[in-house]
Order: C-alpha cells, then sequence, then structure tokens
C-alpha cells in the first residue's frame, strides 16, 4: 500500500543551538508600496478584479488605483507580444479582456444597514470598474461599528470617475474629507443627497462645487453644519442647477438660497425649502428670479409672514409655476393667497397643508384668479367650511379635475347661505376624507354639482348612507370608474347594488373595506360589472356563497381581490378561489383566521401566477 508522507520544512539551527522551521517566502512580506507597483503592470480589470478577491488588504489596495495610474498595454505587449496575442485555447484575446470598458456608468448599486462598509464600496469600485462603470450609488447608513468612512469613498473616487449619482443617509462617520474625494475623482457627478450626514460641513460643498461643475440635482437634509458658505460655493460653480431641495439646516438663511436661485435662474425648475430660517425677504426672490421653476414646495417656515406671500405673489415671476405646495406655514393668508393665484396663471397643481390662517374668502378667491387650476387638495385647513367648498366650484377654473378635503373639521352641513347651484362640468374626482361633519345634505349638493365625476372616495365619513350615497349616483352620468367608500360603516348592500346596477359598464376599481355589506353585495357584482378588475371587500361580513358567485360569474374578470379579515371565508372558499386564479393577479387572505394553513399552502401552489399575501 502507498502511504503518502507530505514533506515537513526544513529545520535551522541557531548559533545558541535553537532550532527554528524555514519558513516559506510569501508576497504579503511585501509592502503596500510595492504591491501597488504590481497590480498597476495588470493586464485588464479581470485580472485586477481576481486579485482583489485574495485579501481584503488586497481589495483596498486594487480599488485605490486610479485608471491613469494603470500601466499602458502597449508596453505590456511590448514587454510579452506572444502572451498578449492568444489566449490558452489559441485563439484571439478580444480588446475587453485586456482593456477596461470604456466607463460610461452604467451600473447601480445599493448598500443599506450592515451592508454599509467600507469593504463594500471597494469591491464596488473593483467590479464595476471593467464592465461598464458605475453610473449610480446609494448608502444607506447604519449605527453598526463596521460603517462607511473616507476609506470606502476614496475607492469609489479612484475606481468609479464614471459616478452620476451618489446618495448619502444616515452617515455619522463621514465628513469633509469623503467627500472631498469624491469631488476629486467623481468630476461628472450630477445628482448628490445628503441626507443626516452631520460631519458634513461647508468645506464639502466647497470641494462639490469646485470638482463637479455639472451637478444640476442637489438634496440636503439634516445636515446640521451646512450653512450659507457652501451654497454660495455652488451658485458660483454650479450655473445649471435644476433641482434643489433644502430641509431642516438650520445655518441656512435668505443669503445662502438667494444666491443658487439668482445664479440659476434660467435653469432651476424645482424648489423644496423646509424647517429653514428664511424670511420675506426669500419670498420675494422666489418671486423675482423663479423664472423657471415648475414645481415649489414651502413647508414649516415659521418666520415668514401674510406679507412674504403676498409680495411673491405680486412679483410676477413664477408665470411657468405649474405645481405648488403649501404646508405648514402660519404666515399664509386669505390676502397672500389671493395674491398667490393671481401672480401664478399657469398653476395646475395646489397643494395646502395645515394652513390655519386661511379661510372660506380666501379660497374663493383664489378660485376666482386661477385660471389654469386642474387639481385642489386641502388637508387639515380646519377653517375651510362647506360654503367655501361649493362657492369655491361655482367659481372655479374651467379646467379643474380633481378636489381633495382631508381631516377638514369646519366642513358640516348647511341648508342655508348657499347661492344658485350651477354645475361644474370639468371635475371628475372627488375625494372626501375622515371630515366628520360631511354627510347626506353634502353629498347630495356635490352630486348637483359635480355630474361628470369618475373617480369618487369617501372614506372615513360615519355620515354618509344610502340615502345621500344614492343621490350622488343618480347625478354621475358620465359613469364612475373608480369609487372608494372605505369606513363608511352606514352604507350598506343597498347602496352597493344600486351603484352596480347604475354604473355596470364604467366600473373598474370597488373598495368596500370595512362597510356594512354581505353577499348580496358580491351577488350583485357578479351579475353586472363586466369591466371590474379590483376588487376589496376587507373585513366585511361575507361568506364562502359570495365567493363562489364571483367564480362562477361569466362576466367579471377580477385581477386584485382582497377579502383580509373577513373571518366567515373558509377553507369551502379553495375550489372557487382556484378558479378565480385564472385571472387574478393578487390576491389578500390576511387575517382569514377560517382559511387553514394548508388551504393556503395548496393555493399557493396551484396559483403560482398570482401574488398571494397571508
Amino acid at each position: 500500500m502507498d502511504v503518502y508522507f507530505p514533506l515537513r520544512k526544513r529545520s535551522r539551527t541557531s548559533a545558541s543551538g535553537e532550532k527554528f522551521e524555514q519558513k516559506k517566502p510569501s508576497i504579503e512580506v511585501l509592502p503596500d508600496e510595492c504591491l501597488f507597483e504590481i497590480f498597476r503592470w495588470l493586464r485588464g480589470g479581470r485580472e485586477r478584479s481576481s486579485c482583489a478577491c485574495v485579501s481584503k488588504r488586497w481589495l483596498i489596495l486594487v480599488s485605490n488605483i486610479c485608471k491613469y495610474e494603470i500601466r499602458d498595454n502597449n508596453i505590456i505587449h511590448a514587454l510579452n507580444p506572444k502572451d498578449e496575442s492568444t489566449n490558452k485555447k489559441g485563439g484571439i484575446v478580444s480588446e475587453v479582456e485586456h482593456n477596461d470598458v470604456d466607463s460610461d456608468g452604467y451600473f447601480t448599486r445599493n448598500l443599506e444597514g450592515k451592508k454599509a462598509t467600507d469593504g463594500g464600496l471597494a469591491a464596488i469600485a473593483v467590479g464595476t470598474a471593467s464592465r461598464g462603470g458605475l453610473g449610480k450609488l446609494f448608502i444607506r447608513g447604519s449605527n453598526s461599528w463596521n460603517r462607511v468612512t473616507t476609506v470606502g469613498l476614496r475607492a469609489i473616487s479612484r475606481g468609479c470617475p464614471s459616478l452620476r449619482v451618489l446618495s448619502l443617509w444616515n452617515l455619522s462617520s463621514i465628513g469633509d474629507e469623503g467627500l472631498c474625494e469624491i469631488a476629486n475623482g467623481c468630476h461628472r457627478l450630477v445628482t448628490l443627497d445628503l441626507c443626516h450626514c452631520p460631519a458634513v460641513t461647508d468645506k464639502s460643498l466647497l470641494a462639490i462645487a469646485k470638482g463637479c461643475p455639472k451637478l444640476n440635482d442637489l438634496t440636503i437634509e439634516s445636515c446640521a453644519n451646512v450653512g450659507n458658505e457652501g451654497l454660495l460655493a455652488l451658485a458660483c460653480c454650479c450655473p445649471n442647477l435644476k433641482s434643489v431641495s433644502i430641509k431642516n439646516c438650520p445655518l441656512v438663511g435668505d443669503q445662502g438660497v438667494a444666491s443658487l436661485l439668482s445664479s440659476a435662474s434660467y435653469s432651476l425648475t424645482k424648489l423644496k425649502l423646509q424647517a429653514l430660517n428664511i424670511t420675506d425677504e426669500m419670498f420675494s426672490v422666489i418671486g423675482h428670479y423663479g423664472k423657471s421653476v415648475t414645481d415649489l414646495s414651502l413647508t414649516s417656515l415659521p418666520n415668514v409672514s401674510d406679507k412674504g406671500f403676498w409680495i411673491m405673489g405680486n412679483s410676477q415671476g413664477l408665470q411657468k409655476l405649474k405645481s405648488f405646495t403649501i404646508a405648514s406655514c402660519l404666515g399664509l393668508t386669505d390676502r397672500g393667497l389671493e395674491a398667490v393665484g393671481k401672480g401664478c396663471v399657469n398653476l395646475k397643481q395646489f397643494y395646502i397643508f395645515k394652513c390655519d390662517l386661511l379661510s372660506d374668502k380666501g379660497l374663493v378667491s383664489f378660485a376666482k384668479v386661477a385660471g389654469s387650476l386642474e387639481s385642489l387638495q386641502l388637508e387639515d385647513c380646519h377653517r375651510i367650511t362647506q360654503i367655501g367648498l361649493f362657492c369655491s366650484l361655482l367659481n372655479c377654473s374651467a379646467k379643474l379635475k380633481v378636489i381633495s378635503l382631508v381631516n377638514c373639521l369646519g366642513v358640516m352641513d348647511v341648508t342655508t347661505g348657499l347661492p344658485p347651484l350651477s354645475p361644474c362640468e370639468s371635475l371628475q374626482s372627488l375625494s372626501i376624507r375622515n371630515c366628520p361633519g360631511f354627510s347626506d345634505s353634502s353629498l347630495a349638493v356635490m352630486g348637483k354639482l359635480c355630474p361628470q365625476l369618475q373617480h369618487v372616495e369617501l372614506r372615513g365619513l360615519h355620515g354618509i348612507t344610502d340615502a345621500g350615497f344614492l343621490q350622488l349616483l343618480k347625478s354621475c352620468n358620465a359613469g364612475l370608474v373608480k369609487v372608494n367608500i372605505k369606513d363608511c360603516v352606514n352604507l350598506s348592500d343597498k347602496g352597493v347594488c344600486r351603484l352596480t346596477n347604475l354604473h355596470r359598464w364604467t366600473l373598474e376599481t370597488l373598495n368596500l373595506d370595512g362597510c356594512k355589506i354581505s353577499d348580496a353585495s358580491l351577488f350583485a357584482v357578479a351579475e353586472n360589472c363586466r369591466l371590474l378588475g379590483d376588487l376589496d371587500v376587507s373585513k366585511c361580513a361575507i361568506t364562502d356563497s359570495g365567493i363562489a358567485a364571483l367564480a362562477h360569474s361569466d362576466l367579471i374578470n377580477v385581477q386584485i381581490l382582497s377579502v383580509s379579515g373577513c373571518s366567515m371565508v373558509s377553507d369551502k372558499s379553495l375550489p372557487s378561489l382556484r378558479n378565480l386564479g385564472k385571472t387574478l393577479l393578487g390576491l389578500n387572505l390576511q387575517q382569514c383566521k377560517a382559511i387553514s394553513r394548508s388551504a393556503i399552502d395548496l393555493l399557493v401552489q396551484q396559483l403560482w401566477r398570482c401574488n398571494i399575501l397571508f
């Protein structure tokens, strides 16, 4: 029998007589400088990637090789032309094998939580360098000890010159040094997103301004050490900014934001300012220099008064503004709102949230002058009443298509004080959510005012009953397409059956979640609704019989079905659900306690194309 005995290391004896084993020579004893010089001579990205897999040390070294530091392949070819011309199989080696592909930034990479480390960034830098280059990088940090530092961003800077989009979130370990590395190597950067990076200061923005002049999309959020100086630098060096969003930066004031607006007045299209220490003077700058702004959002600006809104509207500079959001601004009053309506002649979408001083008078005045308005959304505006809503519809633009009221406690039924009603023929979508004073009489008036409604959302309105709902249904001449009456606990089968009968040829989406309905509504749906594709009957008193009626109908082709929380739907519905699976793409069976786990497992196997929640 052959026996293998591995060779033992040869022993040596020192002068004192002590024996020690002779160690094999290792490349690891070479200093970083020598290894770095060796890696520079590698023929292409594939070879460097292979070396990066050996150890973390080699990975960091390879990732720190800049493209211009790689030895010219012509020199390598001159040293060994035969090896360069053929591969092991005797074929011609393509240039892609030896040379890095031109880095145009094709790849997108995301690192989140514990995966956001320097090693991960180094691997990305090496792995994407020879395959088209890294174009977008999103890093969401964590509080773990192994975090992203300057080392990781240096690897990206040197290995990914094609980087165009960089997003850094919740990275307390990243400071000015890391962003300076990015500025020095990623000159193609066009989008920068900094959120919750407390160590970043104006020094970082100064470096970005000098190194990344093509920047056109900037987001800075919750960076307490970023102020006006950094924004001034960006204004000087980045004149092509198209989108700017600054939120919760206490050191940012009028000077910094004004410089950005004035320098990019012909390119800036989107501007979002939130929780900043800006004043009325800044609003005058917006009104004067916002010549190209199409989307404007102003949120939580405590130092801005009614004067600021009035000046901004009367400056006549926001001629191209199409979408406007004002949230939690106590300075917005009726006078300021009217001025905004007059100054923003092309405004199409307007969203107002938590503006406590706004009343019916301002809303009606705005509706009269906003000639291009298509969508109006009001949320937590408690001084707006029924009269303001109805009068706004009477005086609104002929283009108004969407109106939404959310959590407006001042909306209550009124029977007197209403002017003569003339229909608003343009309105197609109505949404009333969590307005407890809105009930049957208000719904009947809305039906007369808006005969062309196609989308209706009435959520959490306990004052709505079948009587008011029927009045609305009779007035909708265009045919309802989407109906959402979630948590309207006083609507029953009577209203739903009438809905399916009157609008059988148009209804596509129906949400009955939390309503007081039974199998009778499902029978009506199965009999009438040919176009219905999305049905939600969660937390309703339906049974297996209702599901069977849907399954046996030859008319409907439901694609999304939710029966979540329907305690009377059991395993008996398994054949019906399997039959519905011919068209189903989504099925929600969460909290259906009468359906066993074995039945669900079987259903998952049979409806393999359907996304099932359980």
